[in-house]
Parts: C-alpha cells; sequence; structure tokens
C-alpha cells in the first residue's frame, strides 16, 4: 500500500491534466484487454490517479487504465522518452510535452500487468471486485474482527487480498512484530484485546511508512523506495525492540522475518530450506 500510494500521489501531481499523445504497450504480455483498443487514449487528458489495494487506477475520464506492478514492475514518470530497445518497457503512455509515464518491469516474468477498461466497468472487474476492504486506513474493530476471524495463519491471511487490500509480504513481517504476534498465530484464536492491537499495528506501521515516504521522495520517484523497515529481511541483527536476534523462514519466493522472543515465545520455527533438503 504505501509505495502504490506514494506512487499515485505524485503521479497525479505531476501529469494531472496532462495530454496523452500516444499510448503503446511493448511488453507482449502486459495488456490483458483489447477493447477499446489502447491507442484510443490518444488525445484524452490524465484526470487522476488512485490506488485500490496494489492496484493504480489512472482515470482518463471515460476510459481508466488499471495496472498491478506485481514483484518486479515500476511506474515512473520520465521527462524522456524511453528508445523501443528497452526491454524492460512494459507500458508507455506518452505525454504531449514530451514526458513519459512508463511502466517497467526488471527480471524475465513478465508478470505486471494492465487492462484499459471503460470508467464505468472498473469496480465490476474481476480483479477489484475480489479485493476485501483496504488495510489503511483499516476497518472498524467489528469489522477487522470478523475479517479476521478464520482458521488461517496471519502472515498468509494478512496477505490474502480478498480478506484485506494493500498488504504486501514486507509490511506483514512488520505488523505483526508491532503487534507481537506469531506469524502462524491462526486469525481465529486472537481475542479481542489482541485484535484491537493488530489493527492498531496495521494502521501504525502502514500510516508510518506512508508518512516516511512523503518526508522522503520527491517529485520523481526513485527506482527504488527508500522502505523505512525494522525487521523484515534483517534475520540475524537485534530486534530493535529486545535485542534478541531475529529469525527467518525461507520459502520459495519469499522470507518471512520475526523475532522469537517476543513474537513465538522464544521458538524458532522450522525454516523450509531445511525442512526441503530433508526429505
Amino acid at each position: 500500500m504505501p509505495e502504490i500510494e506514494i506512487a499515485v500521489r505524485r503521479i497525479e501531481a505531476a501529469a494531472g491534466g496532462v495530454e496523452i499523445e500516444s499510448a503503446m504497450a511493448p511488453g507482449m504480455n502486459t495488456m490483458k484487454t483489447f477493447d477499446p483498443p489502447l491507442d484510443s487514449l490518444a488525445g484524452r487528458r490524465l484526470e487522476s490517479a488512485r490506488r485500490r489495494g496494489k492496484l493504480i487506477k489512472l482515470g482518463f475520464g471515460e476510459h481508466t487504465v488499471l495496472m498491478h506492478l506485481m514483484q518486479g514492475g515500476r511506474i515512473q514518470l520520465h521527462d524522456k522518452r524511453a528508445s523501443m530497445r528497452d526491454r524492460t518497457a512494459r507500458l508507455l503512455l506518452r505525454l504531449t510535452d514530451g514526458r513519459e509515464l512508463r511502466l517497467r518491469e526488471f527480471g524475465t516474468q513478465q508478470r505486471a500487468w494492465a487492462k484499459l477498461l471503460p470508467a464505468g466497468e472498473v469496480d465490476t472487474d474481476p480483479d477489484v471486485a475480489k479485493l476485501g476492504p483496504e488495510a489503511y486506513p483499516p476497518p472498524e474493530h467489528e469489522e477487522w474482527a470478523a475479517l479476521l476471524g478464520q482458521p488461517h495463519h496471519l502472515h498468509s491471511l494478512l496477505r490474502d487480498q480478498r480478506t484485506i487490500a494493500g498488504i504486501g509480504r514486507s509490511w506483514v513481517d512488520e505488523i505483526l512484530w508491532e503487534a507481537e504476534q506469531s506469524p502462524f498465530r491462526k486469525g481465529a484464536d486472537l481475542d479481542g484485546a489482541e485484535v484491537a492491537r493488530l489493527r492498531l499495528a496495521t494502521e501504525s506501521v502502514l500510516g508510518g511508512a506512508l508518512a516516511h515516504y512523503e518526508d522522503v521522495v520527491g517529485d520523481k520517484l526513485p527506482d527504488k523506495l527508500p522502505m523505512p523497515l525494522k525487521v523484515h529481511r534483517r534475520q540475524g541483527e537485534p530486534c530493535p525492540r529486545c535485542g534478541a536476534i531475529l529469525e527467518a523462514v525461507h520459502f520459495k519466493d519469499y522470507v518471512m522475518t520475526y523475532c522469537p522472543a517476543e513474537q513465538t515465545g522464544g521458538r524458532v520455527l522450522k525454516d523450509r530450506r531445511l525442512s526441503r533438503l530433508l526429505k
């Protein structure tokens, strides 16, 4: 949420009201729609840049570009236009003032995607309609408790966009550390006080990250945002709160970091890499 939110704020401030000269999608797998055609954006002005969960919504009057950066995507406004030889370019929205709003993706998987939709159909699009309530600000206590009251681990539950929209892997670690909750605690097992504490931690962590970005990110979005992380991917370092050594569980695509002293009752969780080797 914080990374997407700061992106849409900076895009709207810098390019709001500017007319599109042309639109192209060099990435073969980027566009998930074909009607209306992408070139129908020519002559339209960027009227808004908004966020829904992890999705970016660029409003052009009757049409909206819906976009998901996935793991390796970046959306930035560039003063100069990309060469067609730029292998990272996925979507190019060229502005009449010579600048370019460019979706790039680093890596070979090409998972970032975009759709061009009639504005009235955005909320019913399957990728939007399936999203749960926004994580920031979090829902009120009763709704929050109902969302979390499931027999699933907190780490996966908070990342499930159908349950709560906008929390990524990095921020789950930060939120659970702030709330002093085990990533493998089941949501249905939380009592009222623990639910309230997790809600407060979510608001504090996400709101704090966004405030940090507002302070340190200038008019232009950098390639890599300076994420204010306290525990995520800091395994082997002392816990900022109690000094115990942070531990991690490694999965195929990500790392889950936690403080054993404060979150798991002193228990070090089994590392999945070792489990695979022992099979």
